[in-house]
């Protein structure tokens, strides 16, 4: 039986995975610190993509993939998970988390456009409506006026807004590379996000080794219920969330794929209502309502 729209569906599935990672994180990083949870999140997604492989396809480590899918996936590793990610963390610091997700929205037309520069394959102009509506109904509701964060101060870094915008860079050309690394046989997504968090991983290890933060670590691991967070949200981002990703755009384009997953601010609200007891404007409900429609158009 042949599943319709599956790299669609695939993309959707990655953003509410996405979206349950990012209150993981966020409860964990506020224990423990960001630093210590991305070292943690990509070593437990390690160990969780080894058993996975180990049950499905009978090897624990990607022996099987040729050598250019491990430099390709690789690099798309150490662009999207190391560099995109640390970039991404520390401007959720410097300017918040309403202008870092406002930024990251960029990340769609960065991979629809490296696509298009490395592979020549465009994007059907109802795409880019979907594309514009989704993007164009996350902004709305990020962009809602709140309160001001208490200590944070009144301008807006410009170092900030740029290491955003990497991030949203790293995060489309990291998505496009492992595309690319994949290959036409369609490489198992699980294997390559196995390479990928290798990469990403080994990222991380050196810049603990270069700062000397081994001491983050050692207080991390004492903390019980800061590690339970983390084991959930790296089931559910690096291990599952990102080998979803992965099979999207087997079948999508980078772009759309990137696109659908971008809707995780808009995803967040019935989370808010429902377990952080929040209220939530009609105008956030609008922006869901337009980020939806945009969804929707792009599985047409």
């Amino acid at each position: 039986m042949t599943i319709p729209h599956p790299g669609e569906i695939a993309a959707l599935a990655t953003a509410f995975c996405w979206t349950l990672t990012a209150l993981a994180f966020e409860a964990a990083g506020r224990r423990i610190g960001s630093l210590a949870v991305n070292l943690l999140r990509l070593s437990l997604a390690a160990l969780f993509l080894a058993a996975f492989c180990a049950v499905t396809r009978g090897l624990p480590f990607p022996s099987d993939a040729p050598p250019a899918a491990w430099a390709w996936l690789s690099l798309s590793g150490f662009v999207g998970l190391f560099l995109g990610d640390l970039c991404l963390f520390r401007a959720l610091v410097l300017i918040g988390a309403r202008l870092s997700t406002l930024v990251m929205s960029l990340a769609p037309i960065a991979a629809a456009i490296l696509e298009w520069a490395v592979s020549g394959h465009g994007i059907l102009p109802l795409k880019w409506l979907g594309m514009a509506l989704t993007l164009a109904g996350v902004a709305w509701v990020v962009l809602e006026r709140r309160p001001p964060e208490s200590g944070r101060p009144r301008g807006i870094p410009a170092r900030g807004l740029l290491l955003a915008f990497l991030g949203a860079v790293g995060q489309g050309g990291g998505l496009v590379l492992s595309k690319i690394g994949m290959g036409e046989d369609l490489y198992n997504p699980f294997a390559s996000t196995q390479i990928r968090v290798f990469a990403g991983l080994a990222g991380f290890v050196l810049l603990f080794a270069a700062l000397r933060a081994w001491p983050l670590l050692s207080s991390a691991l004492r903390d019980r219920r800061a590690l339970g967070v983390t084991s959930f949200g790296a089931f559910f981002g690096p291990f599952l969330g990102v080998s979803l990703s992965l099979t999207a755009v087997q079948f999508i384009p980078a772009g759309v794929a990137q696109t659908i997953m971008g809707i995780v601010p808009v995803l967040i609200i019935p989370f808010a209502i429902l377990v952080r007891k929040e209220r939530v404007s009609l105008r956030a409900v609008a922006g869901a309502v337009l980020a939806v429609a945009g969804v929707a158009i792009l599985f047409l």
